[in-house]
């Protein structure tokens, strides 16, 4: 009983005071989107807003029961759990009916539930778990591969349901391996292939003045020299080897470049080829004679970042028209307002026709015309931006920021690394889909469709963040307990 007291008075009762804001707001803008004049009862079950305020209920009572299970359930369940989930997003594959081109709802009497956002908390007990082992290091490439691996599998397998957007979501679990000591420069290789990426397909078709040059491809291979000429300086602190490559690489493409604009004109991009080559060769050189793995790596990179921007090319022109199409939009490299585009224009008109104080509760026009597909699930904040205005959405950003905090807050203060690391996973993937979400409505991110956390009409999603945060919270009441 004591025991019970203890863990009720250790409640954070401040982030679970934030939830139940975010969910009553959440559903009031459901009910701006979804409001229908000629059937204006809130709280039918016909209508969505009557649906999701029975979701909201039901995951007030899931939460309630998630703080009455120990902590050391999860502990010794955690790979259980993980390899259920792993087979249902298996069996989702063959079993899901189509629903918009994806299989990955299976339905379930007059509901349809989706596997991908129940996995995310079954990875996030795994990734806590194994990195909670006796002898961990992040350092150590074995572990590293290990953690790497928990996080692709599902990817792959939602991917298998041709839902890309879902599966993109488990990137941000790579923000708490570095959070726990992995290497920045995976980071930054990842930010470099965003980079090439990029700049080669919204620079492709374009070309240098007077010279048969694509913009894209040059930039790409020039980054990638560059790149690879900084890491080998600050990984290796090799001056002469920065200075050979420097010499080589670029004073050779600048040599190429004029010789084609004052001789004979061509392709420069063939010449630096070459000299990614030579580099990269020079680079393994390196490795072999000072029997360091740095360079070994370094030598990966430039592989990888001189294949990368012909690999994405490649793998673009493989993509369904309609997500090119919103590749190239996002882009600038097209201008489709009434088709991939259509979307985020009527978003940012719904947004912008908000003012600073909005058009009040339920007098938005932009969403009772219905003219923002998805209003009520992927673009629920242009709602928010129609009918509470700048106010408003400057409120609900507060609001999520306060609660990204305090879940920073809560997972600094976990005594253990599977508390410390399964907190963290939780806070990246609430900051993922809020970033992610928000900036997908205002035009800045691509349109991937996934929901904003606690607003966007669901059970799914909103059973899948109540499990992932109460979970965690239970976790954190008991840190008292693991000090005794």
């Amino acid at each position: 009983m004591q025991e019970q007291k203890s863990i009720f008075m250790s409640i954070d009762w401040l982030t679970i005071a934030l939830y139940v804001i975010l969910i009553t707001w959440g559903w009031f803008s459901v009910c701006g989107a979804c409001y229908d004049f000629n059937n204006p009862d809130l709280f039918a079950w016909e209508s969505n807003s009557g649906k999701q305020i029975v979701w909201a209920l039901t995951s007030l009572g899931l939460a309630a029961v998630l703080m009455l299970i120990e902590k050391r359930l999860y502990d010794t369940a955690a790979y259980v759990i993980y390899s259920g989930l792993m087979l249902l997003l298996l069996v989702t594959i063959f079993i899901a009916p189509d629903t918009k081109g994806s299989r990955s709802w299976i339905p379930i009497g007059p509901v349809k539930l989706q596997p991908a956002e129940f996995a995310k908390f079954a990875v996030a007990l795994a990734i806590g778990k194994y990195m909670d082992k006796y002898g961990f290091s992040i350092k150590n490439t074995k572990h590293l591969i290990i953690c790497i691996g928990l996080i692709i599998l599902p990817m792959a397998l939602i991917i298998g349901q041709k839902e890309t957007g879902s599966a993109l979501v488990y990137f941000a679990f790579f923000l708490v391996l570095y959070r726990e000591g992995m290497t920045g420069s995976l980071l930054f290789t990842a930010f470099a292939c965003v980079v090439y990426f990029v700049v080669g397909m919204r620079f492709n078709e374009n070309y240098i003045t007077n010279m048969p040059v694509s913009i894209g491809e040059f930039t790409v291979l020039l980054l990638a020299m560059i790149f690879t000429i900084g890491m080998v300086w600050v990984f290796c602190k090799n001056i002469l080897a920065v200075k050979i490559l420097a010499a080589s690489c670029l004073g050779t493409t600048l040599l190429a470049m004029l010789f084609s604009i004052y001789v004979i004109p061509f392709n420069v991009c063939y010449v630096m080829l070459a000299l990614c080559v030579l580099m990269i060769l020079y680079i393994i050189g390196l490795a072999i004679y000072h029997q360091m793995l740095r360079y070994g790596l370094i030598a990966l990179f430039a592989i990888l970042s001189t294949s990368f921007f012909y690999m994405c090319h490649t793998m673009f022109e493989h993509l369904a028209d309609h997500q090119r199409v919103r590749i190239e939009v996002l882009l600038g490299i097209k201008d489709d307002p009434r088709g991939a585009g259509y979307n985020v224009n009527q978003a940012k008109i719904a947004i912008g026709s908000g003012g600073l104080y909005g058009k009040g509760f339920l007098n938005g026009t932009q969403t009772k015309l219905k003219y923002v597909p998805e209003q009520h699930t992927d673009f629920i904040f242009c709602t928010v931006g129609e009918e509470e205005g700048f106010i408003g959405s400057a409120g609900v950003l507060l609001v999520y920021l306060f609660f990204i905090w305090r879940l920073i807050i809560v997972a600094e203060r976990q005594p253990d690394t599977m508390g410390r690391v399964y907190g963290y996973c939780v806070l990246s993937i609430f900051l993922f889909h809020l970033f992610i979400n928000v900036g997908m409505v205002l035009g800045l991110t691509p349109v991937i469709g996934i929901p904003l956390p606690f607003f966007s009409y669901g059970g799914s999603s909103l059973w899948g963040f109540t499990l992932l945060l109460f979970i965690f919270l239970r976790m954190d009441a008991e840190r008292n307990q693991k000090r005794q």
